[in-house]
């Protein structure tokens, strides 16, 4: 089982972007499925979470300018992020319960800068 982010990249304060995070491999059953960063000096944090059915959590540096969604039938998660500002610049990761395991993916950088 692997997790593949992608969609990170550089923008300026105000923009948006992006993020996707697909499961693959021998799958059977994928759980809760979330988003975390770890900005340089920093720890990792988490930003949001969906479970399976669909409910979700923020944490409160990005309520109302992200939103996490999936896609149960593609094993697929996604991050829209709007109105970045340059302190959410850091590396994102992807971490799902997979088969009942936890699995992480490697990072994928954003950068909010003008």
């Amino acid at each position: 089982v692997q997790l593949q982010a992608s969609g990170g990249g550089l923008v300026q304060p105000g923009g948006s972007l992006r993020l996707s995070c697909a499961a693959s491999g021998s799958i059977f059953s994928v759980n809760a499925m979330g988003w975390y960063r770890q900005a340089p000096g920093k720890q990792r944090e988490l930003v949001a979470a969906i479970t399976r059915s669909g409910s979700t959590n923020y944490a409160d540096s990005v309520k109302g300018r992200f939103t996490i969604s999936r896609d149960n039938a593609k094993n697929t998660m996604y991050l829209q992020m709007n109105s970045l500002k340059p302190e959410d610049t850091a590396v994102y990761y992807c971490n799902s319960e997979v088969n009942w395991r936890d699995y992480w993916g490697k990072g994928t950088q954003v950068t909010v800068s003008s």
